[in-house]
């Protein structure tokens, strides 16, 4: 298979991580623009541009939760598919892709009904006031409209991905984010459609990037085509499917229920500076989307060639895939946190000018971010068990940090020793800490072991 286009058993281990990654990275930052560039554009709308970002901020965890699926469906299936491939069952893979397709466009619909039906109760739950609520609901109301887009472009890209074709992964999001970046000032301001325009944007453009990718899958250049005869449910892929992807799907419904969580708390413990408060919080959100995006970028390039490998039974080009994938995290992250310390000010001046949401930013956002470092060997680790096809840690260490660390510190932090919303904030470095250095321990104990123990293919 040496020279086949998507064959990582071969070659240097290194460059066939970064051939996935550094593409995938970009791709993942464009498709990120998708609600970050609606969240600059809303934050600048003159008179109501805070008020207006905290409403489209309390949709977040909606819009996460959504693309939780996509984790369960698309990228569950992606690692499995890999593993296929580099035992030779070209069949499988094409069985495992088809089924991926359908839960993806099933759970889609099924999500776009219920959210829109429950909109109202669910965005006061998630700590919309009478002034952010209007805002909130006409972004959402059109965004569940491009649902189905969202999950075949994010679900489907990974298996572009996985076969190799980086490139076009990144191309995926590439030409969908770029048709973003244009409409949305036209919707916006020249339409004088406001929050309801920036979502109309979204919307158009996801679907230019749906169609991309499955234009692909189903065409002749794919190593492993989209066919009509893999299109079916089979119940043990579904299971498989949904083993590997139950990680990456509670790990970003735990960042959905820890969004919720913090907007509630931070409204009720800010009191009169509550809707500010969540305005900050989004904005950290916002940011930590950008920070994050080179280690999932690396991470999710990773997986394909370490799951590849452990097919093939090559365990010692796995173990140098999960040396580089680690260390190329931390040494980014450690980066990235002085670049954030230095200059907290420029991220927040980037989504709103508010005197008020730079003064009660910067702090907020020094806190949450302090020792971002810790928070790679959490994904380096995730990663890594997903790749392999253990399940049962992947989960394990989804809920610990977020479910199990984050959500309960959340509550409880803010009435101990006086630390008020500040309290929301501390607790996300300590998840990182404590969650990083267990999941990754974990890692190293039992995978390492586990490889090493085996010849070498």
């Amino acid at each position: 298979m040496a020279g086949v286009v998507g064959d990582f058993g071969t070659g240097n281990v290194k460059r066939s991580i970064l051939r996935i990654a550094l593409p995938m990275t970009l791709a993942q930052l464009i498709n990120v623009l998708y609600n970050v560039v609606d969240r600059v554009y809303i934050g600048h709308i003159e008179g109501v541009g805070t008020t207006a970002l905290t409403g489209v901020g309390l949709c977040l965890p909606i819009i996460t939760i959504i693309s939780a699926f996509t984790q369960l469906f698309g990228i569950g299936g992606a690692p499995l598919f890999s593993m296929a491939r580099g035992a030779g069952d070209r069949r499988r893979a094409e069985r495992i892709m088809g089924t991926s397709f359908l839960l993806l466009l099933i759970s889609g619909v099924a999500l776009a009904g219920l959210c829109y039906a429950a909109r109202r109760p669910i965005l006061y739950l998630f700590g919309a006031s009478d002034d952010t609520y209007p805002y909130a609901e006409s972004y959402i109301s059109v965004y569940l409209l491009g649902t189905l887009f969202v999950m075949t472009s994010l679900g489907m890209n990974s298996y572009v991905n996985a076969q190799g074709f980086g490139v076009t992964g990144m191309l995926t999001v590439l030409i969908g984010a770029a048709l973003n970046l244009i409409l949305d000032p036209l919707f916006i301001f020249a339409f004088d459609l406001g929050v309801r325009g920036a979502a109309i944007a979204t919307v158009i453009s996801q679907g230019v990037s749906a169609a991309w990718v499955y234009l692909f899958l189903a065409g002749k250049r794919a190593v492993v085509p989209l066919t009509l005869r893999g299109l079916r449910l089979e119940g043990r892929l579904i299971g498989d499917i949904c083993a590997l992807g139950l990680s990456g799907f509670i790990m970003a419904v735990t960042n959905g229920s820890v969004q919720i969580i913090c907007n509630a708390t931070l409204k009720r413990v800010g009191g009169d500076m509550g809707d500010l408060y969540v305005g900050v919080m989004t904005v950290i959100n916002s940011v930590r989307e950008i920070i994050t995006l080179p280690v999932q970028g690396l991470t999710g390039g990773a997986q394909p060639v370490i799951s590849f490998n452990y097919g093939a039974k090559k365990n010692g080009r796995v173990l140098e895939s999960i040396r580089f994938m680690t260390v190329v995290c931390v040494a980014f992250t450690c980066c990235a946190w002085l670049v954030l310390f230095l200059f907290p000010q420029a991220f927040i001046r980037l989504f709103n000018d508010s005197s008020d949401l730079v003064t009660y930013g910067v702090p907020a956002l020094h806190i949450y971010f302090f020792g971002i470092f810790m928070m790679a060997l959490q994904f380096s680790g995730q990663s890594a068990f997903v790749a392999l096809g253990k399940s049962r840690q992947a989960v394990f260490f989804s809920l610990l940090r977020k479910a199990f660390i984050v959500i309960p510190l959340t509550l409880i932090l803010p009435s101990v020793a006086g630390l008020g919303v500040n309290g929301v904030f501390v607790a996300e470095p300590i998840s990182n800490f404590v969650g990083g250095i267990a999941c990754f321990t974990a890692m190293v104990l039992t995978v390492r072991k586990e490889l090493t123990a085996v010849e070498e293919g």
